[in-house]
């Protein structure tokens, strides 16, 4: 048939034309077709490692799966061939999840999409058998409390493990023993402003004191054996020398009592 004859509106029947001549078109259940697809979801294969990526475009083959639907509505399976090593990958519909399902020649990788909803899908299932059902809420409750408790007691656990391999900080050591040095420091410059000055009078008193030790190392020198002289010039000599005591002790005696006098003043 050429491409006008197709287009025609009218068929040519001969006289002789009888339609129950005619053989019927038999179609095998599991006939299958060619057709162009792409990767479903990102799969590795198990023949020879070769990652294929979700979109990548193959020729496949797809056929109608036997002995199982969804609600009515039947399944189909699909064949690829690996870009590496030609070895073939086959994955199905799944029309409960809105997705595919990997059935064999590859491994299909992790996803995170996929696992948050189908923790979605079991939180929410979840929830909706506790509202139904109240003492599987009080169940559910009972088992996350004590799972509350048991992680608590464990996080303890931990820490006091960590804190028996904890080295020594040396730096902090350092700091440590510093700041201490300086808090001695600031402690003993304050104890020292604090400490208790010596008044005026007192200041006198002491310079007198020292004045009254010097006078009597002199007078200890005075008092020197000297060379002996005749005995009419010894004579006067030590008259002289006893009359310079007496004058001297009468100076101490008289120094000694002003400043009595002052201090009780």
């Amino acid at each position: 048939m050429t491409g006008t004859e197709r287009k025609t509106l009218n068929k040519y029947y001969p006289p002789d034309f009888d339609p129950r001549k005619i053989p019927k078109g038999r179609f095998e259940p599991n006939r299958q077709y060619v057709i162009r697809c792409m990767a479903p979801f990102n799969m590795r294969c198990n023949t020879c490692g070769e990652y294929i990526y979700k979109g990548k475009k193959f020729n496949a083959r797809r056929e109608t799966v036997q002995d199982e639907d969804y609600l009515g509505l039947s399944l189909f399976r699909f064949y690829i061939r690996c870009p590496g090593c030609l070895a073939e990958i086959t994955f199905k519909t799944d029309l409960k999840n809105c997705d595919y399902t990997q059935e064999h020649g590859a491994t299909r990788l992790f996803e995170a999409e996929k696992l948050l909803r189908q923790e979605q899908e079991k939180v929410q299932k979840q929830e909706e058998e506790d509202k139904t059902n109240p003492m599987k809420m009080l169940e559910t409750r009972t088992k996350m409390s004590r799972f509350e408790m048991e992680s608590l007691e464990r996080l303890e656990e931990l820490r006091e493990i960590n804190m028996r391999k904890l080295k020594p900080n040396y730096e902090k050591i350092l700091k440590d023993m510093e700041k201490e040095k300086q808090e001695n420091l600031k402690r003993q410059e304050q104890e020292d402003e604090d400490f208790p000055k010596i008044k005026p009078k007192e200041e006198k008193q002491i310079k007198k004191a020292k004045i009254g030790v010097v006078d009597q190392k002199k007078l200890i020198k005075n008092l020197i054996v000297r060379k002996k002289l005749p005995s009419a010039d010894q004579e006067k000599l030590d008259d002289h020398d006893n009359q310079i005591k007496k004058q001297s002790l009468q100076n101490i005696l008289c120094d000694y009592g002003s400043s009595s006098s002052n201090d009780s003043e």
